[in-house]
């Protein structure tokens, strides 16, 4: 589980996140879903223990981030491409992250199987991937631990319908498995087709939360909820809909 309490951060003189609070629970899949500057990656990068939040908490499994002693066990994430220096090959990106956490070598092919990268790709320099292939990349990374948390950001940039359909279908298997999934989204029709439970941000507030299938039937669509409390949070009319489809 993921636990974020009342947390903010500033990025200079921007409040970036202002005293956001959510659960994410095992076994589900949530989504943040915001346009773009709501305050998303910069939530997720607190939970990851790359930023420090100036107020609030923010804990997995019961603890921050830094706090576990192998943290890739227990969280997993992807950020924007693969994290990978573009000289170095798939395998030799994912043995050496796999050496740093004390991770079987082993794992690193399984993982090059799970998220479809063909064999032949495996010992090519990363900066010759395309984007879908190196988002696979940054998603076998995350993998790589097994961890009991998976966090994606953004994680459908760059797949064709094929990866996506396959993005669908991994993201629901974790799920599965009773692991909590947190993954960023501005695509709000994907989101609903993805998505379990969603936390609704702008401008670095949440605006409103819960299950897809309660949002949907409320509002006729996750599109629709979203600019109903856009709305109710800006003090604006609710724009016209159309610009995100399925």
């Amino acid at each position: 589980m993921i636990e974020v309490s009342e947390v903010s951060k500033r990025h200079g003189k921007v409040l970036a996140v202002d005293r956001v609070s959510f659960c994410a629970p095992s076994g589900m899949i949530t989504g943040l879903l915001g346009p773009n500057g709501a305050g998303k990656s910069s939530v997720m990068r607190i939970i990851c223990g790359l930023d420090r939040a100036d107020g609030g908490t923010a804990t997995v499994c019961g603890s921050h981030y830094r706090q576990h002693p192998f943290p890739m066990r227990v969280v997993g994430a992807q950020f924007e491409g693969s994290g990978a220096h573009p000289s170095r090959t798939a395998v030799n990106h994912l043995r050496w992250v796999a050496r740093a956490n004390r991770i079987s070598d082993d794992r690193v092919e399984e993982v090059l199987n799970i998220v479809g990268l063909q064999p032949g790709d495996w010992r090519r320099p990363v900066g010759g991937f395309s984007l879908g292939m190196q988002q696979r990349l940054g998603i076998a990374t995350a993998l790589l631990g097994d961890p009991q948390v998976m966090i994606f950001d953004e994680p459908a940039n760059g797949l064709d319908p094929f990866g996506i359909q396959w993005l669908r279908d991994l993201l629901a298997r974790l799920a599965h498995a009773d692991k909590t999934v947190l993954l960023s989204s501005h695509l709000m029709g994907e989101t609903e087709v993805i998505a379990d439970r969603v936390v609704l941000m702008d401008r670095g507030h949440v605006i409103g939360e819960g299950r897809v299938e309660q949002l949907v039937a409320e509002h006729g669509s996750l599109e629709r909820a979203f600019f109903s409390r856009l709305a109710d949070h800006r003090n604006t009319d609710v724009p016209p809909t159309g610009g995100d489809k399925r």
